[in-house]
């Protein structure tokens, strides 16, 4: 089906961007991949290029644009050329870390931030999850002591996005004694001051080009003047920014999903077992069946949700919906797209096992599966009855 919710400026910068991937990207990815790193001058080449900040004003060297559609057309482009841990680095970037810049900033954050966000000199990462508190923001333990000189601040981060390049970490730290959500804001830390520090980078499954690493404070000192938005606010603005990051994360899934299916349609018809294609046999034809009528199902429910938040309509309810569902179909479709590679799934010769490793993860980060259930769940009136 024809896609509605692109039109053809939508379809020329996704073009122009997919020259670039595949001018500059997809011929280094491996080495990235090894490094467990993208390079930091890509991001300057991002923002030299305008893949950067297009929500950035003009008037800060951004794109001026709010339409969402023009950062997911380039989630999708990477996507689906399975580059996914490239992606996830840009995205953090410009959907996930530069929202709260763009809505909470003073005048003075903003001239002093933006600028260099939109061009790739600022690396952009967020700092929530901690050893013993993911999901659940109530369990957040990093505490931020006011002083003279600004705030101290003491604690732990892990599973960090871009945490080895990031130049600035917009970091949840806890404020008040309450130890209620009422306790929690947001800092902005920055390279370079004294009692913070970034530990290892994490040996994971997959994504192995995101630079995923710990952060740690030992009475690290942040200007006050790095206080993002008001004091105790900061629960309430993560959850409102919670949907786009949602939905930019759906939106790589299907693109993921779509690019392991292609690539393994073209190995179905060029592999040959017992003297004809794979393809040709009647398992792998309703196996392919049933992926690409998951992955166009999936499609449309996902641009439903992006014309939607580019209406200011999408609700939480609908990007949960959209990320649980587009996350366990792509575990869905990957499994399927090994399997009919047989043993050659397997190995690392064919993108299949990077495609399926990478999709692992997308049922865990940005809230797992089963916060994404709690959250549907509670919108069918189905919440807990305390007593």
């Amino acid at each position: 089906m024809r896609r509605t919710v692109l039109d053809d400026d939508h379809r020329a910068f996704a073009d122009g961007f997919g020259r670039f991937l595949d001018a500059e990207v997809v011929g280094r990815y491996d080495a990235w991949q090894e490094a467990g790193r993208v390079p930091r001058e890509v991001f300057d080449r991002l923002g030299e290029l305008g893949y950067l900040g297009m929500a950035v004003p003009d008037e800060h060297g951004g794109g001026g644009s709010d339409d969402f559609r023009f950062n997911a057309v380039l989630n999708e482009q990477a996507c689906l050329r399975g580059l996914n841990a490239f992606s996830l680095s840009f995205t953090m970037q410009n959907d996930v870390a530069l929202p709260y810049f763009l809505d909470l900033c003073t005048d003075e954050q903003r001239a002093r931030w933006l600028p260099a966000i939109a061009s790739g000199r600022l690396v952009l990462g967020i700092a929530m999850s901690e050893p013993g508190a993911g999901s659940d923001l109530a369990g957040v333990r990093t505490r931020a002591r006011r002083s003279d000189d600004g705030y101290r601040v003491s604690g732990q981060k892990t599973f960090i996005t871009n945490g080895l390049n990031a130049d600035l970490i917009i970091t949840v730290v806890r404020t008040g004694e309450s130890g209620t959500h009422a306790d929690l804001s947001l800092l902005v830390v920055e390279n370079g001051i004294a009692g913070y520090e970034r530990g290892r980078k994490l040996d994971k499954l997959g994504m192995l080009a995101q630079d995923t690493c710990e952060l740690f404070f030992d009475e690290a000192l942040v200007p006050a003047e790095n206080l993002l938005g008001k004091l105790g606010q900061g629960f309430r603005y993560l959850t409102t920014n919670l949907a786009q990051e949602r939905l930019s994360i759906a939106i790589g899934n299907v693109a993921s999903a779509r690019g392991a299916l292609e690539r393994t349609l073209t190995y179905v018809k060029d592999r040959e077992a017992f003297g004809r294609p794979v393809g040709t046999f009647q398992n792998s034809r309703f196996a392919l069946a049933s992926c690409k009528t998951e992955v166009e199902v999936t499609q449309a429910f996902v641009d439903a949700c992006l014309r939607a938040h580019v209406d200011g309509e999408l609700s939480p309810e609908d990007a949960a919906m959209a990320k649980l569902w587009a996350s366990e179909s792509l575990g869905r479709v990957v499994d399927t797209c090994l399997q009919l590679h047989g043993g050659y799934g397997y190995t690392h010769d064919y993108a299949i096992a990077r495609d399926y490793a990478d999709a692992r993860v997308a049922r865990i980060y940005g809230g797992s599966s089963e916060i994404m259930r709690e959250i549907v769940g509670r919108s069918l009136g189905l919440g807990e009855k305390r007593t």
